[in-house]
């Protein structure tokens, strides 16, 4: 058997291991972000959520008839 026959499996695995080494590293660190995110409290000046398109376009249209 050649040795490049025994190598390319092997190395195949190798990186197979470490490409799903990195995916469940890099889905941990996101849940965990998130996790922090919902613990934050909102009511103190911590994380604010943008509003929606329907609450900006309501929010602009309450502006312009305010104004009139």
């Amino acid at each position: 058997m050649d040795a490049m026959q025994m190598a390319l499996p092997i190395v195949g695995i190798v990186a197979a291991a470490a490409v799903t080494f990195y995916a469940v590293s890099f889905a941990e660190i996101r849940e965990k972000s998130f996790e922090d995110l919902e613990d934050k409290d909102f009511e103190s000046g911590g994380f604010k959520p943008s509003f929606s398109s329907r609450q900006r376009r309501a929010r602009r249209k309450a502006d312009k008839e305010g104004r009139k």
